[in-house]
């Protein structure tokens, strides 16, 4: 086994320009149009699925890198070139995600190119988790799912809140409840096949960032899939629901499964908007003049840009110790996945606020892509996870008790 190295290998810088090209000649070009519009960016899909930037084959590549980082790389730089458009076609990921973390073999086979459909006709995927009165706390979920015996057909009902390409997805993951006795340890995901009646959605939700990603309500009104689209199984079902109900150790909760391997990679798109704005900063200060010289040349202005480095780099640097961690299934013994999301995220509306303050009245208008950049890192310290809550998943690890 080779020493210690902060190296990127040749596949991985060869990702890295790839990638950033990709954000710098197609995404930054379109990214205000779409964030004014507040549509999903279809063509911008399209040229990516063209190009095979977009698909379950390039997931899995990701995915397969045995250090972790192509994953946090490649994502770092879509979200530097723009997070709402990036969103758009990360977003599928998270589904995709949810049935890797929970389901078998054949399901990922079936149902992850399903997520992504063809170069010619790409789709997009939905993870239903949040609900109106349940976020992070799990433990809340309502959305039921009731087994019909008879038909072996599974039954939804319920409300999901905040998904991710919800309603206009293919293929839409459900979390819900099997066992309201059990709390969090009572739950399962499900795969919702395109075209499955009783599955609405009113509309896209407007919001303060990611406005190119589309974000809505999911509604399940008896809503039959196939025992097949259980992932993991009944079998599994059962026994996990068995041991939970003795009071053992039951196993992953679908959910949370999902958010454990996704965090580091929510940390890197913090990172990339954090990185974008600090860029964009440091050319502006270098080029603009008030008094007679460069502003960069005044301390209070170059001790941010420095402040702003340093933090971004850190940020960097937890995030891929959690990726590397979760892919070689070293525990997270500290919270290392939520540090690192908790970091990004926080270092990301800090940085791109000083962005804003850099650039002074010019920051604040629209003719700079400062303002947007602050609008999209906000959701950063609030999606799959608050700020407070990785703190307490923190915590929780660090102590040993469970803080409340």
């Amino acid at each position: 086994m080779g020493g210690f190295s902060l190296e990127l290998n040749e596949d991985q810088e060869d990702l890295r320009e790839w990638v950033h090209g990709f954000a710098k000649e197609v995404i930054r070009p379109a990214a205000a149009e779409w964030d004014e519009r507040e549509e999903t960016p279809w063509p911008v899909i399209q040229e990516a699925a063209k190009i095979g930037l977009y698909g379950f084959e390039a997931l899995a590549t990701w995915f397969a890198d045995p250090i972790g980082l192509s994953l946090p790389i490649a994502t770092e730089e879509l979200f530097w070139g723009d997070a709402g458009i990036a969103l758009a076609l990360m977003g599928t990921g998270l589904a995709a995600a949810g049935i890797f973390a929970s389901g078998e073999p054949e399901q990922l086979a079936e149902w992850v190119p399903e997520c992504f459909g063809t170069e010619d006709e790409p789709k997009l995927a939905a993870f239903c988790a949040s609900e109106p009165q349940a976020g992070s706390d799990v433990a809340g979920y309502r959305t039921r799912a009731v087994y019909d015996e008879a038909t072996d057909e599974w039954v939804l009902n319920g409300q999901k809140a905040w998904a991710t390409n919800g309603g206009i997805a293919n293929v839409h993951v459900v979390t819900a409840v099997v066992d309201p006795a059990l709390g969090s340890r009572g739950q399962a995901g499900f795969v919702v096949p395109p075209g499955t009646k009783g599955l609405s959605s009113p509309g896209k939700i407007k919001k303060h960032g990611m406005r190119a990603s589309h974000t809505a309500d999911v509604f399940l009104d008896d809503v039959r899939v196939p025992g097949r689209c259980l992932l993991g199984g009944k079998e599994k079902l059962d026994a996990r629901l068995a041991r939970a109900r003795e009071g053992r150790k039951a196993g992953g909760q679908a959910a949370m499964a999902t958010f454990e391997t996704t965090r580091p990679t929510v940390g890197a798109m913090a990172v990339g908007v954090a990185r974008a704005a600090y860029e964009y900063s440091l050319e502006y200060a270098k080029d603009r003049e008030a008094f007679g010289r460069k502003i960069i040349e005044n301390q209070s202005i170059a001790f941010d840009l420095a402040n702003m480095r340093m933090e971004i780099d850190a940020a960097r640097l937890l995030v891929w110790r959690a990726a590397w961690m979760g892919r070689n299934n070293v525990p997270f013994t500290a919270g290392e996945g939520s540090m690192s999301k908790l970091k990004a995220g926080e270092v990301s509306v800090w940085a791109t606020e000083r962005a804003i303050h850099i650039l002074g009245g010019a920051g604040y208008t629209r003719e700079h892509p400062v303002e947007r950049m602050h609008r999209d890192a906000k959701i950063f310290t609030i999606f799959e996870g608050t700020s407070e809550i990785q703190r307490l998943v923190v915590a929780r690890a660090i102590s040993g008790i469970h803080i409340k």
